[in-house]
C-alpha cells in the first residue's frame, strides 16, 4: 500500500508566547482536553502536539486547506506511546481518502519539538 509522510518542527518559545498572549483561548482552540492534561503547561510538549497536527495535515495532503486543530489529537496508548485520533472533518477526510492507518512519532530537544506522521493509504489514494 502507498504511504505519505508529514513532518513539522515547532519552536517551544512560539507556543509559550501564544499561551502568554492568548491564554485559554489559544489552548482551547488548538488542543483537546486530554492533550492539555497530558502536556500540562510544558511548552515543548504542547509544541510537539502542535507539530503532530501540522504533520498529520501534510500526510493527509491537506496542508493547503487546514482542518480544525482539535479534529487531530495526540493520545497515549496503554504503553505510553503517542497515537493519533481523528474526529470530525479530519476523520471524514481520512475515511473518504482511503487512509488505512496513521503512525506518529514525537520528539523535543532544547527549544524545538518535532513530529513525523506516516499515513498508509488504501487504493483510493
Amino acid at each position: 500500500m502507498p504511504f505519505h509522510v508529514g513532518i513539522d518542527l515547532v519552536c517551544g518559545d512560539d507556543v509559550q508566547e501564544a499561551v502568554r498572549r492568548h491564554g485559554d483561548r489559544y489552548l482551547d482552540r488548538v488542543y483537546t482536553e486530554q492533550e492539555r492534561r497530558d502536556a500540562g503547561t510544558d511548552p515543548l510538549r504542547l509544541a510537539a502536539r502542535f507539530a503532530a497536527k501540522e504533520a498529520t495535515m501534510k500526510a493527509l495532503r491537506r496542508a493547503d486547506e487546514p482542518l480544525p486543530w482539535r479534529d487531530i489529537a495526540v493520545h497515549r496508548d496503554a504503553d505510553g506511546c503517542p497515537t493519533l485520533r481523528l474526529t470530525g472533518a479530519a476523520d471524514a477526510l481520512a475515511r473518504r481518502s482511503g487512509v488505512q492507518s496513521l503512525s506518529v512519532s514525537l520528539t523535543h530537544e532544547r527549544d524545538l519539538a518535532a513530529a513525523v506522521v506516516v499515513a498508509e493509504w488504501g487504493t483510493a489514494a
